[in-house]
């Protein structure tokens, strides 16, 4: 057996990096974190042997630069690096970089991940061993003209995607063939902006299909086996936000085949290490499946395998990165019981799923019988907008699907991360969908239900809730002796009933409301009843939280908002919907706009958002340029309507 390494660095932040601590410390290897200015007291930091520090906050200025990350590992005399997923993971440049170095890359050879990493190629690489693909475009450097003309020749609905992506990162479904030269440039920019490769491809959009993967195992010998696959086909935004194992969709024999095509995909490009093929699948039609892509890193989801086979996924990484043999073959691998993950992000379902921000003030990640949390978060952790948004990952194991369902859910419920709003209750309900419950999944299932999973306002009792908050800060603290009565918040006045003491309260988003509140307020919870029925919340600050859903209930003065109004007219301003940079201006003061063009551009989480003309008018202030990092409801630009120019305008200026 080959000896292990005794020390590797991390190259990667948040759970993931975490995740891997953990491994390493089972195995009794040193693990060294590496931090930018944004997480220098993170956890992962703080959970490792040994940190160094790499650069900036800017991902471009720390994680992102190979030759800081090779420094780091021959300071700290690691032997080997882990690039988790995301930032270099899939770089064929880094892994070439650490060889060079004299350190082992724990992932695949770096001709297979930049075999595999662009997707033209590696379309045409499993073709020729006989893996099926999706029909769509051929060849590489595709000019715009050249992809439009691909998308006609196919046919609309298609999927714009870049050749060097992952993620769901840049890709864009096109149904409108009006619309295809304006999605290739967003196509084009959001892939530039997160790969650094602009490359597009287009493919056939299959309706209502199951998206399912294929995890792979080789190591360094030639030996290449899979264990199984996992059901990816909740998704938003073409991001997975549930995974599960192993796929209620997949008879034996089709796991067969599509495991045997994986393994056949893994071969056809030299692969070592873990690594996962992912499929497209018709949902009417198991049996007919493509090949979409080969991700050459170990996936966010993969707990869900480690549950069900029992293989730590990371120390095989390890082992077959120090030289090991597989000790498995395909034979041993058996899958039982079943598993769920649910990915936690920093996103505001009631904003329209816009990346979130802020300080963790309370954090409770749920444990026991069948859970497992996987996360990066702690107590005063700041979560800001450069970032992935993906927080944490909770997943639940059960002898069958319905177990781990439940146990999922009551999970989530348990699940506190007051100060950063999440879609923790939003996964909550979507996994009590009947849909999911009945296993009739398919890609475009969420974005269909989104509206109903989201609750319509906020409800009467987190408003009680606060209103009772309020209320018991204004009590005296206890003294002994007399206390004055004129201190005390009683509602008291002369010849009648004490009157309830009511709070002007707002939700972000929500119109202001007046409310009056009592119960039993303790320091990290609340408890009220209204109408009859009890309500517990968890509190930290203006924070209440409960069954994964939060709420930030602010104070609101009626009167300071009568005298300043809104900061420029309401309707006619454009704030910024979420923290970020602005990455595009298309327009300048004085132009003259149509109702719903396009203005500005604002990226957070490498998430983009299209500030749009509120109505026709003009701009009549523009605050930023591009490059500026804006804070959430900051005013961005002003448009004002052409009839109230015209009011303004002078008899004078009527008539010349």
């Amino acid at each position: 057996m080959a000896p292990l390494f005794t020390t590797v660095l991390v190259a990667n932040r948040g759970e993931i990096a975490v995740r891997v601590i953990r491994t390493l410390r089972r195995l009794g290897i040193r693990s060294v974190a590496v931090f930018s200015d944004a997480d220098a007291d993170a956890r992962h930091v703080r959970e490792a042997d040994t940190a160094v520090r790499i650069g900036p906050a800017a991902a471009s200025e720390s994680y992102l630069r190979p030759e800081r990350l090779v420094e780091a590992a021959l300071r700290t005399g690691a032997q080997a690096v882990h690039p988790g997923y995301g930032f270099l993971a899939e770089n064929a440049a880094f892994a070439h970089a650490c060889a060079e170095a004299g350190l082992v890359f724990i992932g695949p050879p770096a001709e297979a991940i930049s075999l595999m990493g662009d997707k033209i190629r590696a379309k045409e690489t499993v073709q020729v061993a006989g893996v099926p693909v999706v029909p769509g475009s051929s060849g590489s450097g595709l000019t715009d003209g050249q992809l439009a003309d691909a998308a006609r020749e196919i046919g609309m609905p298609v999927l714009l995607k870049p050749s060097a992506g992952g993620g769901g990162k840049g890709m864009r479904l096109v149904r409108d063939e009006a619309l295809i030269g304006d999605e290739i440039a967003a196509a084009r920019r959001e892939a530039r902006a997160s790969f650094g490769d602009d490359t597009l491809l287009v493919e056939r959009w299959i309706d209502r299909p199951r998206h399912i993967e294929i995890q792979v195992l080789a190591d360094g010998h030639g030996h290449v086996i899979h264990l199984g696959e996992r059901e990816c086909s909740l998704q938003r935004r073409h991001q997975k936000i549930i995974e599960e194992a192993p796929s209620v969709l997949l008879d034996e024999a089709t796991r067969a085949a599509m495991g045997e095509a994986a393994v056949q995909a893994a071969r056809s490009c030299g692969y070592s290490g873990a690594g996962t093929v992912e499929f497209i699948v018709p949902g009417n039609d198991p049996a007919s499946y493509y090949f979409m892509e080969m991700n050459t890193r170990l996936q966010v989801e993969h707990p869900v395998t480690e549950l069900i086979t029992g293989v730590d996924l990371v120390e095989w990484q390890l082992r077959v990165a120090a030289g090991e043999q597989l000790p498995y073959e395909q034979k041993d691998i058996t899958l039982t019981g079943h598993a769920i993950e649910a990915r936690i992000c920093a996103e505001d379902p009631a904003r329209g799923f816009l990346p979130s921000g802020g300080t963790v003030l309370s954090l409770r990640e749920p444990q026991g019988d069948g859970i497992r949390t996987d996360s990066g978060l702690s107590e005063g952790t700041e979560v800001g907008s450069l970032y992935d948004p993906m927080l944490s990952k909770v997943i639940a194991y059960g002898p069958d699907r319905a177990t781990a369902l439940r146990k999922l859910r009551a999970a989530l419920a348990d699940t506190v991360t007051l100060g950063v709003p999440t879609n923790a209750g939003f996964l909550r309900r979507l996994l009590a969908h009947p849909a999911v419950v009945a296993g009739e999944l398919d890609t475009g299932l969420v974005e269909r239900e989104a509206d109903s999973l989201v609750p319509d306002g906020v409800p009467d009792e987190v408003y009680t809730a606060a209103a009772a908050v309020r209320l018991d800060a204004l009590r005296p603290a206890p003294a002994e002796g007399w206390t004055d009565p004129f201190s005390v918040p009683s509602g008291w006045r002369m010849g009648g009933e004490p009157a309830p003491l009511a709070h002007w309260l707002r939700v972000p988003g929500n119109e202001p409301v007046r409310a009056c509140g009592s119960g039993r307020v303790e320091r990290d919870r609340v408890t009220v009843e209204l109408d009859g029925v009890t309500h517990t919340f968890h509190r930290a600050g203006a924070w209440l939280g409960r069954d994964g859903d939060s709420w930030h209930v602010a104070d609101h003065d009626p009167v300071e908002a009568a005298l300043t109004g809104k900061a420029h007219g309401g309707a006619d301003t454009l704030a910024a919907p979420m923290p970020g940079t602005v990455t595009v201006v298309k327009v300048a003061v004085g132009d003259e706009v149509d109702a719903g063009q396009s203005l500005l551009v604002v990226e957070a989480m490498k998430m983009e958002h299209v500030i749009s003309a509120p109505h026709a008018g003009t701009v009549t202030e523009l605050d930023v340029t591009p490059g500026s990092t804006v804070a959430m409801d900051q005013v961005l630009a002003v448009v004002t309507p052409a009839a109230q120019e015209t009011a303004r305008e002078t008899p004078e200026e009527k008539t010349s």
